[in-house]
């Protein structure tokens, strides 16, 4: 969905909240869904969505709890993990999101 509707900001939001869901938890089966959606690509097409829509709180928000639950965790891909979220220039765009949206304590 990501792939296809890039310039739709609710199907961005709830494709992160979806990603979000299936990878929460620190427990083998969380690292172990995070592993395999970063795998599978997914960190560059949140990364494009903050991008995309910064106009958008909702959005913002759902893609940093997304990058969260992808960097999170107790196993030993962790750290490589949080290294593709900074080398696809994540942590750019979630200082933005919190400079936009400072009231905002969800993003």
């Amino acid at each position: 969905a990501m792939r296809a509707h890039p310039a739709s900001a609710a199907v961005q939001e709830q494709a992160c909240s979806a990603l979000s869901n299936i990878t929460f938890g620190a427990s083998v089966q969380g690292d172990a869904c995070a592993q395999a959606a970063v795998a599978a690509g997914v960190l560059p097409l949140v990364v494009a969505a903050m991008r995309a829509h910064t106009a958008s709180a909702d959005m913002q928000e759902q893609a940093c709890w997304t990058l969260y639950t992808l960097t999170a965790g107790a196993d030993v891909q962790r750290d490589a993990r949080a290294q593709v979220a900074v080398d696809a220039d994540a942590l750019p765009l979630v200082v933005a999101a919190m400079r936009a949206y400072p009231a905002n304590a969800d993003v």
